[in-house]
């Protein structure tokens, strides 16, 4: 045998010898989490501008693109009441023609630049978001601009426009859940309320939208004294700073309208709203109420909260109503981020045959986390689940963008998510208790189902949970 081949051999015949005897591993339970590593964030530095137009930078070098989002106070809260639905009309119609260019012409030099850009409104506020390759920022800002400052709101394009959103509206009457999503804000909140009336508004209101409508309410709030410039990515305070004075430096200030009617309305005694959608093959559930506003000091026990409610897949409305009975392909819960009061809301699409016990299930799940302390493992796993996923959210200029976005748009601290995860770390569960006893009522729940109502209604009668009144697919009263 060659010297080499011998070596071998004896190498072999080692080797089982001297390894290390494998590791036992218990699979009856999940391996223990670490605790979450230090997160540190870079630094959100903040400018004004003469006209009143604040500037927010937060830099990200590692990669060589920009993410810029225009916040305006131009959200549905604002819109008049005899036309809901135009304060998101009007941040569409800015992208559908602005300055010197038409509505293909802004498309056209966004997709040449590799920019993304888009311009939208939520209840509390409009968005023009820009995300763009570094070297090209230069150029998106002058589209970004022409967006915002210029745009020409043509007849031609507000004609297009409001018949797409026409048929939209239409569409949405077949959609069990974008039903429910319109029926329970008006239920919640009422027709006075700024939260009370659909987000992209009624057939009526479309059919009256208008150029002018449109531009009076573009030139109401679309103020700089009454919005902030979000930047992330590679640039510096002093560049962005140079490069949005520039463009947007003459942006004219003036006065901005407040906003009227924010009062929340009185709880309301439990009832179970109908809405009939014949031949439906599920039902769709909202049970919930008003809620505290974003700016709220318990929001991080909210959080942990909800966390285990219904705000993962393993909470425990899903692993109820989901994993253990099969009635859906998914039960959740949410507290609503807005300005004003939100919402508490808890949710799902069942089966029709199950819509009596899946209300049953939702209630037992909705009583319990106010009348029994939250075990230690489940607060733990909870408090995990939000600490230990948070760093992924600021990898990328979006990621970290959106959460930013969140700190301007509802006045958090500048350093908020620099705190996040001691002040999560924090909550106890007695904590949650408090707040769920305190945020959750079981007595004043709006019990919004959408569905059959040949085939459901006997058994939501039966639970007596509180009269049944009829409403149509708007939410409204059916007279």
């Amino acid at each position: 045998m060659s010297p080499r081949r011998c070596a071998a051999a004896i190498a072999l015949a080692v080797l089982p010898s001297a390894r290390p005897a494998a590791q036992v591993v218990d699979r009856t339970k999940p391996p223990a989490l670490t605790p979450p590593p230090p997160l540190k964030l870079p630094a959100v530095q903040t400018a004004t501008l003469p006209n009143g137009l604040t500037l927010a930078v937060v830099e990200m070098h590692k990669v060589p693109v920009v993410d810029v989002q225009v916040l305006v106070d131009a959200g549905a809260a604002r819109d008049p009441g005899d036309l809901p639905g135009l304060a998101t009309f009007t941040a569409l119609m800015l992208q559908q023609g602005a300055g010197t260019r038409g509505a293909l012409e802004v498309a056209d030099e966004a997709a040449f630049l590799g920019a993304q850009l888009t311009t939208t409104a939520t209840l509390d506020g409009a968005v023009a978001s820009l995300h763009v390759p570094r070297r090209r920022l230069e150029a998106a800002l002058d589209l970004l601009a022409d967006v915002v400052l210029r745009p020409g709101f043509p007849d031609s394009e507000v004609a297009r426009q409001r018949e797409l959103r026409g048929a939209q509206l239409v569409q949405q009457r077949d959609e069990p859940v974008a039903v429910a999503n319109i029926a329970f804000p008006a239920i919640v909140y009422g027709p006075g309320h700024p939260y009370g009336h659909p987000l992209n508004g009624t057939d009526a209101a479309t059919a009256a939208l208008t150029r002018e409508r449109v531009a009076a309410f573009y030139r109401s709030y679309y103020r700089p004294n009454a919005a902030r410039m979000l930047i992330v990515g590679d640039i510096t305070l002093a560049q962005a700073r140079g490069l949005l004075a520039a463009r947007f430096g003459a942006w004219e200030q003036g006065d901005v309208p407040g906003l009227a009617g924010g009062n929340a309305p009185a709880p309301a005694t439990r009832a179970v709203y109908l809405i009939d959608k014949p031949g439906a093959a599920q039902s769709v559930i909202r049970i919930g109420h008003v809620g505290p506003a974003r700016s709220t000091p318990d929001w991080y026990a909210l959080e942990v909260l909800n966390t285990i409610l219904g705000g993962a897949f393993t909470s425990r409305l899903n692993q109820n109503l989901r994993e253990t009975h099969g009635y859906t392909y998914g039960a959740f819960s949410q507290f609503a981020v807005r300005r004003l009061a939100g919402a508490f809301v808890a949710l799902a699409s069942v089966v029709t045959a199950k819509t009596d016990s899946s209300l049953v299930e939702f209630l037992k799940e909705l009583r319990r986390i106010r009348d029994e302390p939250v075990p230690d493992p489940e607060l733990a796993k909870a408090k995990a689940y939000l600490t230990l996923g948070l760093p992924g959210d600021f990898e990328t200029t979006s990621g970290a963008g959106g959460r930013f976005r969140e700190v301007l748009s509802y006045g958090l601290p500048l350093d908020y998510y620099d705190r996040y995860i001691e002040r999560i770390g924090a909550v106890t569960a007695a904590d949650v208790q408090r707040v769920a006893r305190q945020y959750i009522d079981p007595d004043h729940f709006d019990i919004v189902v959408v569905g059959d109502r040949a085939h459901i209604e006997a058994g939501i009668r039966a639970l007596n949970e509180g009269p049944i009144v009829y409403r149509d697919l708007w939410g409204q009263e059916i007279k």
